[in-house]
């Protein structure tokens, strides 16, 4: 994979023009100082050659050479001759050896000459080379110094100006590194600076084209996953999504809840008298009034089951809460006004029936049907419920769940248990995400689906919090724990100022080693919900080294954009699109529009809920990144996995 350079093109060529001046300065040094050199020798050589010659014509004067002993030593002096020698082969007839002080006798220029005047003979003398002698002189080198000095300043002078020169380029360089670092868009127009100037209007074209792109893809994914699983005139669930769903319920454990349906006499006489439009509006205040009274019950599906029939479900609801639910729901369908030719007192009908793990969702719709045709047979705007053999009857309210809750939290908080998520690429823990569960008076365990629900409505959502994550820093801290722990923490106490002052003084206080081995999980729906709450959240978390994790991925129908808004890390899909996803075409889709919606983000995509090996075969052909749920291992408490 080709990496970015660590050097910078400015830095690059200044340092190739300094090392080729330096070079070429280096160059002209050496080569005048061996011109110096020869050229010394030269003169020496021929000067000698002079004195021997001389000496020569003298030695074939017999008047010169008596003469010799007189006038030589002084020329020899002068010649810095240091010892001479003349001889032939009978023996040396004279020698010369003059005082000078030479401190290093192996840079004496020696040499021998014979003469020619005198055949036999020769002379052998060791003089001092030229500019042994000589040191520097301002003087007598000021040219060269100058010329160098000139050459400094001309190299100094060129590399300022190329660098003013290449100044764009380093804008331009340096916006590549950011945008390489992740900083699109705050790095999505260049400087008018930046050179060279057409790949700076080509950058900034693709980065808008890609912005481009990425929206209208995530518009392409958001209008998949709506026209599947949403109804397009209320924008409630369609009967796809809430099969779905309402098979999801009765598949898990220890669940139980309600099926309402709610179906408008007479409709079909309504749109061929008064027309579509007409039809339409009565649909769409319906759907209005539905949705605005299931605001207050979490978890909860509104479907417009069929053209003229709604279906709620109610999850984790005791029958009390149920039955004054519905009867809030007759209430404010009564205060419609339909037109004609509906009846305004026997226009609207609502059958109930209830349910748990284990029953099957056709019979359950059955039951309801039967219950709602019941409410149609008195005559009037009522509401039925189906008699069963066993009513999931739930008679903690309000507030003994306060009292069992203020026991769970004075106690020390709920019990923890974990459960692995896998790679799908090399089987490796991504992390161990941390269940709570808390028990009743009787001693009986229960699963954070039946009391989350429960905590919410008390106002004990940062209380609880507050516990699970002080347990989570004490694992991380204190016990010999190489995976990363990921808790589950709610965007209603995440809204809290109190509790995000509090997480943040405790994060603070963490190693940043240990932080980068927590994360923390929101639900997708509430985070959206609140997204421009949660953004200065999340940056703190992902600030402060924590990763982040979306959980209940497609639980509602929303916009995906968040992935890239909040920096994202996992994406986790909500086990209700895991169930039986082999066979559930719609699903897959959905699946598939989520990956796509985290192609171009750091976000991986972990599917939870998985059962068995066919759930997790289609997973994998579909490219999730990791898989979570009882295939791979059962939920532990904390204690055996810390041992």
């Amino acid at each position: 994979m080709r990496k970015a350079s660590g050097m910078k093109l400015t830095n690059r060529l200044v340092a190739f023009v300094t090392l080729i001046v330096i070079s070429a300065i280096f160059v002209i040094f050496i080569g005048g100082a061996i011109s110096f050199r020869k050229l010394g020798q030269d003169y020496l050589t021929h000067y000698l050659d002079g004195v021997v010659e001389v000496i020569d014509q003298e030695l074939a004067d017999p008047q010169g050479a008596q003469s010799l002993s007189r006038w030589l030593p002084k020329l020899l002096k002068a010649s810095n001759v240091v010892e001479l020698e003349v001889g032939s082969p009978a023996g040396v007839i004279y020698s010369f050896k003059g005082l000078q002080k030479v401190n290093d006798p192996t840079v004496l220029h020696r040499n021998r000459y014979p003469l020619s005047h005198n055949p036999g003979f020769y002379i052998e003398l060791k003089s001092i080379p030229p500019y042994t002698e000589f040191t520097y002189s301002l003087g007598a080198m000021s040219s060269i110094s100058i010329a160098i000095m000139i050459i400094i300043m001309g190299l100094v002078w060129g590399m300022n100006w190329l660098r003013q020169q290449l100044h764009g380029s380093e804008l331009l360089e340096q916006r590549g590194r950011l945008i390489l670092a992740g900083k699109v868009d705050d790095n999505a127009v260049g400087d008018e600076m930046e050179w060279p100037a057409t790949a700076s209007l080509a950058l900034d074209q693709m980065i808008a084209e890609l912005k481009d792109a990425r929206q209208e893809r995530s518009r392409f994914d958001t209008f998949i996953r709506t026209h599947t699983f949403l109804d397009q005139l209320t924008g409630a669930a369609n009967r796809v999504l809430f099969d779905s769903r309402l098979q999801s319920m009765v598949q898990d454990q220890e669940t139980h809840g309600a099926v309402i349906l709610i179906r408008i006499a007479d409709w079909d006489e309504l749109l061929a008298e008064k027309g579509k439009d007409v039809a339409d509006e009565l649909i769409q205040d319906v759907g209005m009034v539905l949705s605005n009274l299931i605001q207050r019950y979490p978890d909860t599906v509104l479907s417009r089951y069929f053209d003229a029939e709604f279906a709620i479900l109610l999850s984790q609801q005791p029958v009390k809460e149920v039955k004054l639910f519905t009867g809030m729901l007759m209430k404010a369908l009564d205060r419609l006004v339909p037109s004609s030719p509906l009846q305004p007192d026997n226009w609207c009908h609502i059958g109930v029936t209830f349910c748990a793990s284990g029953d099957r969702r056709g019979r359950i719709m059955d039951e309801a049907d039967m219950a709602l045709r019941s409410a149609q047979l008195q005559g009037t705007n009522s509401w039925y419920l189906f008699k069963k053999e066993q009513q999931y009857e739930d008679a903690r309210g309000s507030v003994r769940w306060r009292t069992l809750l203020d026991a769970v939290f004075n106690s020390g908080g709920p019990l923890l248990y974990q459960q692995p998520s896998i790679a799908l690429d090399d089987q490796t823990v991504i992390h161990h995400e941390l269940l709570a569960r808390i028990k009743d008076e009787n001693g009986v365990l229960i699963k954070a689906s039946r009391f989350l629900t429960a905590v919410e409505q008390v106002g004990f959502s940062a209380r609880m919090d507050r516990l699970v994550v002080t347990q989570a820093l004490e694992l991380l801290k204190h016990h010999p724990v190489d995976e990363p722990l990921s808790v589950n923490v709610s965007v209603e106490a995440l809204l809290e100022k109190q509790f995000v002052r509090w997480l943040r003084d405790e994060l603070l206080q963490t190693p940043r080693t240990v932080l980068n081995r927590l994360s923390f999980e929101l639900a997708e729906g509430a985070l959206v919900k609140h997204l421009d709450a949660m953004r200065p959240v999340a940056r703190m978390l992902v600030g402060l080294g924590c990763k982040l994790v979306v959980d209940q991925a497609g639980r509602t129908i929303v916009s995906t954009h968040y992935i890239k808004d909040i920096k994202v890390d996992y994406v986790k899909l909500h086990r209700g699109l895991v169930r039986e996803i082999n066979q559930r075409q719609e699903n897959q889709l959905f699946v598939r529009s989520m990956l796509g919606a985290c192609a171009d983000s750091k976000a991986q995509v972990i599917a939870v809920g998985i059962e068995n090996e066919k759930e997790w075969r289609v997973l994998k052909q579909l490219g999730v990144h990791g898989g979570q749920g009882r295939y791979f291992a059962s939920e532990l408490p904390v204690k055996n996995f810390v041992k």
